[in-house]
């Protein structure tokens, strides 16, 4: 792939115009021409190809982390805002506009046209691009609009997905209409999902009253084929399910499907329609293989007809097929998303700076217990989750349930280590937890709960250890929050509370390889299979350590000879 040329000046242009401004004092050229250099090189880009604008570099430099550069947090606060005003300062200098190149005379009389701040600035890119391409208004079409996008992409933090595009088109549309001299061409508009969403009260009652039966059927005690019970299912998860319906049924419709047409689940789930619509999911993902969702649907919906009964065994055959057909693509192992911060936390020294951050947190709370209260008790709260969390990787739904005397117990005695226990039943996969806390962390925990713990409760007597403000226990969403967020404040790292399992099953995996029953204990899962498939991905990544560590002692045997 062609590297883009920047169509307006570099990092480069602007040292040089700095260095030569004979107005400006010594130091400041010294020190804004050093920190323009060193944001390029915090970015890991070469200054020639970072615009000289502050607007296409705020975001990506509002994203340094000290920690994460290994620089002082002063001194990376110091080179941002000496960035910032040194390319302010480039831009009035040489009268460049702050959102890029100056417009053409052309384009320069239309925009002066254009009267609603709306529209100004969702055309203000795509005039300057068409502007430095020489692309006169009366030649933009579809192909150009494209190729802006696609430079946007490369150049800029700014969004380019469809909604984007819609918002272009529909400002370049609206002008066409109403400016007298504009271009007659319209640009096509992307359909807003919402739009073309069919509403559920359309389809037939009969199919609405099956999929609600259904629905209902899943709040049961259910028997498999085989004879096995199937426990209940969560209302989110009968949520879920309902909103798979329903977009299933909606992507048939937009396949030629009319509405009225589909009378019932029998002729929803047909094989025909069920592997029509299941293609559709994967052409809109624009991906060379189906997304999980895709894959996942076709047993679901096979389910679904086999729990009904609302086909016969011929066409249950079929969709079995389909699903089969489906499950050739799944792929096993983390997502990307979760790789990166597997690949992050295995970097040495990154882990360390997690696992020593309650150590960090329970000090400023001691500092601000007596002056703010509240934040010192929020801090310790959040030291006691992260530190139960390096060493009890639950989930955060087990997390924000801990109850004192009941989960968080010491069975011998006040003298005793806490145990952190969870009975099946409260376990997402019906696997009894116990862990034994070490004694750095129930220092902690002790701590909190005599000195901290009691702030929170706002008059409430319930055991939970992590009391929310209507006196309950904290909502998930919300500890997990706080504990992303503290983490990457302090760290950098971004980190949800679930990943802390993936984090425990990478490090324990690169310290004792291949022993995914263990690591299917530790992290309570009912199938050591499931283990397996999830993390025998990083296996890879041992095997490539392993490698260099040969590869690395043989280069050490010839320097050695050689020497």
């Amino acid at each position: 792939m062609l590297k883009t040329s920047l169509l307006e000046p570099s990092i480069v242009d602007a040292i040089s115009a700095i260095e030569a401004a004979k107005d400006l004092p010594a130091r400041k050229r010294t020190h804004w021409s050093c920190s323009l250099r060193q944001i390029c090189a915090y970015l890991n880009r070469p200054p020639q190809t970072v615009p000289a604008r502050w607007t296409a570099l705020k975001s990506p430099v509002h994203l340094l982390h000290a920690a994460r550069l290994g620089a002082n947090p002063k001194t990376l606060a110091n080179h941002k805002a000496n960035a910032r005003a040194a390319l302010l300062w480039f831009g009035k200098e040489n009268n460049l506009p702050q959102q890029g190149v100056p417009l053409s005379p052309a384009w320069a009389a239309l925009r002066n046209q254009i009267h609603d701040d709306y529209r100004r600035r969702k055309l203000s890119g795509l005039m300057r691009y068409c502007s430095a391409k020489a692309i006169s208004p009366r030649m933009v079409n579809e192909e150009y609009v494209d190729a802006y996008i696609q430079y946007r992409a490369e150049t800029t933090a700014l969004a380019t997905n469809s909604a984007a595009r819609r918002a272009i088109a529909k400002a370049w549309n609206a002008c066409a209409e109403e400016i007298q001299g504009w271009p007659g061409r319209r640009l096509i508009e992307p359909p807003a999902k919402a739009l073309t969403a069919v509403p559920w009260e359309s389809f037939p009652e009969q199919l609405r009253q099956e999929i609600e039966l259904y629905l209902s059927g899943l709040k049961k005690i259910r028997r498999r084929s085989n004879g096995k019970r199937i426990r209940p299912c969560k209302d989110s998860t009968i949520a879920t399910r309902r909103r798979e319906l329903q977009a299933f049924a909606r992507m048939a419709v937009r396949h030629g499907h009319p509405v009225e047409t589909l009378t019932s689940l029998g002729v929803l789930l047909t094989p025909a329609v069920v592997e029509q619509v299941l293609n559709a999911f994967w052409d809109a993902s624009q991906k060379e293989e189906p997304k999980v969702f895709t894959i996942d649907l076709a047993w679901k919906l096979l389910s679904v007809a086999r729990e009904t009964q609302c086909l016969d065994q011929a066409d249950l055959d079929q969709l079995d097929e389909i699903r089969a057909a489906m499950e050739d693509y799944r792929r096993g192992g983390l997502t990307e998303k979760n790789l990166k911060v597997i690949r992050a936390i295995l970097t040495d020294g990154v882990w360390d700076e997690v696992v020593q951050l309650p150590r960090a947190l329970m000090p400023a709370a001691r500092l601000d217990r007596h002056q703010a209260r509240v934040k010192a008790a929020v801090a310790a709260q959040l030291a006691v989750a992260i530190a139960i969390l390096t060493f009890v990787p639950v989930r955060v739904g087990n997390l924000s349930q801990i109850r004192l005397d009941e989960n968080l117990i010491k069975p011998a005695g006040l003298e005793g280590p806490y145990w952190l226990v969870f009975p099946h039943y409260d376990v997402k996969n019906r696997v009894q937890l116990q862990f034994e806390l070490p004694p750095s962390v129930c220092e902690i925990i002790d701590e909190y709960i005599h000195d901290y713990r009691p702030e929170l409760l706002r008059g409430s007597n319930e055991p939970w250890l992590f009391p929310g403000a209507t006196g309950n226990a904290k909502r998930a969403q919300v500890l997990s929050l706080q504990i992303k967020r503290r983490i990457e404040k302090v760290t950098g790292l971004r980190i949800t509370v679930h990943q802390f399992r993936h984090a425990a099953a990478a490090i324990f995996l690169k310290e004792h390889k291949g022993e995914y029953e263990v690591v299917r204990q530790l992290l309570g899962h009912r199938n050591v299979e499931t283990t397996r498939n999830f993390y025998i991905g990083l296996d890879m990544i041992h095997a490539n350590e392993m490698f260099n560590d040969i590869i690395k002692k043989r280069l050490g045997d010839v320097l050695e000879a050689a020497e």
